[in-house]
């Protein structure tokens, strides 16, 4: 199994990054972990800046991947549903799961189409980059969680 994130931007913040790195490198430990930081569309006009991210998005995205998109109308776990969903994606046909972050703007309508998951992490707003800790190390959670391990703080 093979856990893609795709981002727009890079983390910017030195003290954020060393968190998702932290938590991807305890997550791998269970499943391996890519990541994919695209650049943000150089387009000014946000129509344009959409469609220029959702094509290299898609791009990416395996045909036979599980695609989980956050979105903040998505649906919204409790750690433990979110280790029985973790499981569920993993026991099924897809090989890769993928985490789609979109940019300041969102997603293009095609990314939003492709999603198997819409995920939310939190009805509260949070930065793209807090975004990608929370994310990662949920997903870090629910590992241990599936595996009854204690969770290393």
């Amino acid at each position: 199994m093979r856990f893609h994130f795709v981002w727009i931007g890079k983390t910017r913040n030195e003290h954020l990054r060393a968190l998702v790195e932290e938590y991807l490198k305890r997550l791998s430990r269970f499943v391996r972990c890519d990541v994919t930081e695209l650049r943000e569309s150089p387009q000014s006009e946000p129509r344009l800046c959409l469609e220029d991210e959702g094509k290299r998005i898609t791009t990416l995205l395996a045909s036979e991947a599980l695609v989980v998109l956050l979105d903040i109308e998505g649906r919204q776990w409790d750690s433990p549903g979110l280790a029985a969903e973790v499981e569920r994606w993993q026991s099924g046909p897809a090989k890769e799961v993928a985490f789609v972050v979109g940019g300041h703007l969102g997603v293009a309508p095609g990314v939003r189409r492709r999603a198997d998951v819409r995920w939310s992490l939190s009805q509260l707003t949070l930065t793209h980059e807090m975004a990608r800790i929370v994310l990662v190390e949920q997903l870090y959670r629910a590992h241990t969680i599936i595996r009854g391990l204690p969770y290393q703080k």
